[in-house]
């Protein structure tokens, strides 16, 4: 079991600066065991060490294969006018065990040359997922607000982002006077704070992670218990029920 990591070496914030500027496969190709041996190896070691972490705040999100946590270098570029083939960064998820990658709240972090990025929170919901969570904040604006606007964490963590309508929609007017009224305009809910990339270099770095991850627990566990609740109750709806005796 990893127990320390001693930050990444320089080669990491290198190999990331001198892809960006040569983004192609001629370039990358020779030099992939570069990347394997000085960003993504120590990058298993980290999401490793976090994973391990996490039991004691957030046992929802550990998973027993720490690797698979960490996104592939290589973009998707199928849907994008940029087709540069990879990323100039590494990052890792740990999502909810029993809920979607991105519909879910998860962890996110990742390193490169430019910063280190902190994130937490619910990315990509569904229509499904995010009707269920705006019910979640109209039904108890109260905690809700708690939790997102709590003043030690959003000194920390900044405001809670994500893209939003200049709008409330049209289902959802009648909540005008709700006190979270502003937050029911949110398509994603997150947040997402840059440090430093020479952060990466320390030994600090897992330390300071494990801190932002820390401050987003509760906001996290408060998005995916109102996505579980739902879904406990189709369940209990779904279930077959028994016959009310004859006699």
């Amino acid at each position: 079991m990893v127990t320390r990591f001693p930050g990444f070496l320089r080669q990491m914030p290198t190999f990331f600066k001198s892809l960006e500027k040569n983004n192609q496969r001629e370039w990358f190709t020779p030099r992939k065991e570069i990347f394997e041996t000085h960003v993504r190896g120590p990058m298993i070691e980290l999401v490793a060490l976090l994973n391990e972490r996490l039991r004691d705040f957030a046992p929802e999100h550990v998973t027993d294969d720490p690797a698979k946590l960490i996104y592939r270098i290589y973009r998707d570029t199928r849907f994008s006018k940029d087709k540069t083939p990879y990323k100039t960064h590494i990052g890792a998820t740990f999502s909810h065990q029993t809920l979607s990658r991105h519909g879910g709240a998860g962890y996110y972090f990742e390193v490169s040359h430019r910063c280190v990025g902190i994130a937490g929170g619910v990315y990509m919901p569904s229509p499904e997922e995010l009707q269920t969570i705006r019910e979640a904040i109209a039904a108890d604006p109260k905690r809700f607000l708690g939790l997102v606007e709590d003043r030690k964490n959003r000194k920390l963590l900044g405001p809670l982002q994500g893209e939003r309508l200049t709008r409330l929609p049209k289902a959802w007017q009648s909540e005008a006077s709700n006190p979270a009224a502003e937050y029911l305009k949110f398509k994603q809910f997150y947040w997402y704070v840059e440090l430093p990339a020479s952060l990466a270099l320390t030994p600090r770095l897992p330390n300071v992670l494990t801190r932002y991850f820390q401050a987003m627990s509760e906001g996290l566990a408060w998005f995916n218990e109102a996505l579980l609740a739902a879904r406990r109750r189709e369940e209990e709806q779904s279930r077959p029920k028994r016959p009310k005796p004859m006699w």
